[in-house]
C-alpha cells in the first residue's frame, strides 16, 4: 500500500478570492479611472488657456506700436494684460547708468545691456538695448554710478525706441541672487537697478519716476552714438505646450483602469458560479 506522501502531487489549488476583495479591487479601480478622467479634462481646459495664450501674445508682438502703460496705470500692469505689447518710446539714454545682466542668447554667453531711458515728461523706462559677447564685457566699463539729484536734467540726443514690453525679474537667476554691491546682475530686476543707481523717486521733488517694467528694444535700434553698441531684437517667445500629450496619457490610464475594473468583474463572476 503506498503511502499517502509517496503519491505524485496533484496541480495546486488557490483558495478562490473572497467576494468582499474583488468588490474593493472593483471599487479601487473604478475611482482611479474618475480620478484620471479628471485629470486628463483638467490638462484639456489648460490646454484651452495655453492656446487662447499663445493667440493673445501673438497679437500683441504683430500689434502696431502703442505708448506704453501711462503712469497712473502701472501699479495694474503684469503679465497678463501687458507682456509682450509692443510699444514705442522716445527720450535720450543715460549711458552712465548701463547695467549688463548676464545672459544666454542665441549668440551665445553674454550679456544683456540694461540702460535708463528719460522720457519727455520727466520718467525713467529701463531699455534693454541688446546683447554683447562676454569677451566685450570689460572690467570698468560698466562702472555702479549712482545718479544725483536729476539725472534726466542733463539731456543727451533724443531716440525712439520701438520693442515688447517685458515684466521685471526681481530677485535674481541662474541660481544666483543680484549683487548690487558687486555690480553682479543675474535677472532685469528694474525696480533694485532703479534704487542702486539712485534713479528711484517721486516727481514732486524734481527726480523721475521709474517705470515697474523694462522694453526689449527691437533689431537695429542702438544708436550709433552708443558708447557700445549692442544687437537687439533677440526676444524668445515660446510657450511650452505639452497639455494634450498629458490628457491624452490621463485617458489613456483611465481605460487601462477600466479595463482591468472589467476584467475582475467577470472574472470575479465565474468564480462565483
Amino acid at each position: 500500500m503506498l503511502d499517502q506522501r509517496d503519491q505524485p502531487a496533484g496541480p495546486a489549488r488557490h483558495p478562490p478570492r473572497s467576494a468582499f476583495a474583488r468588490r474593493v479591487a472593483a471599487l479601487a479601480a473604478l475611482l482611479l479611472a474618475v480620478l484620471f478622467v479628471g485629470l486628463g479634462t483638467w490638462q484639456v481646459i489648460r490646454l484651452q488657456w495655453k492656446l487662447d495664450l499663445i493667440a493673445r501674445v501673438d497679437a500683441r508682438v504683430h500689434a502696431a506700436p502703442a505708448a506704453p502703460p501711462p503712469v497712473a496705470r502701472w501699479a495694474q500692469v503684469s503679465k497678463k494684460s501687458d507682456e509682450y505689447r509692443r510699444v514705442r518710446v522716445s527720450g535720450h539714454y543715460l549711458y552712465d547708468y548701463t547695467t549688463p545682466v548676464q545672459a544666454l542668447s542665441e549668440l551665445g554667453a553674454g550679456f544683456w545691456l540694461l540702460t535708463p531711458l528719460c522720457t519727455a515728461d520727466n520718467h525713467i523706462v529701463f531699455i534693454n538695448r541688446g546683447f554683447i559677447p562676454a569677451a566685450e564685457n570689460k572690467p570698468g566699463t560698466y562702472a555702479a554710478r549712482r545718479a544725483g539729484a536729476n539725472p534726466c536734467a542733463g539731456g543727451g540726443e533724443q531716440v525712439t525706441v520701438t520693442g515688447l514690453l517685458r515684466i521685471a525679474e526681481p530677485g535674481g537667476g541662474f541660481l544666483r541672487e543680484n549683487d548690487p554691491a558687486g555690480n553682479r546682475w543675474y535677472s532685469r530686476d528694474v525696480a533694485l537697478l532703479a534704487k542702486t543707481r539712485g534713479l528711484a523717486g517721486v516727481a514732486p521733488n524734481g527726480a523721475p519716476v521709474v517705470a515697474p517694467f523694462f522694453i526689449d528694444a527691437g533689431k537695429g535700434q542702438d544708436p550709433v552714438a552708443a558708447p557700445q553698441r549692442a544687437v537687439g531684437g533677440l526676444t524668445v517667445i515660446a510657450f511650452q505646450n505639452n497639455h494634450l500629450v498629458y490628457a491624452l496619457t490621463w485617458y489613456a490610464l483611465a481605460l487601462m483602469v477600466l479595463g482591468a475594473w472589467w476584467w475582475i468583474g467577470r472574472h470575479g463572476a465565474k468564480a462565483d458560479d
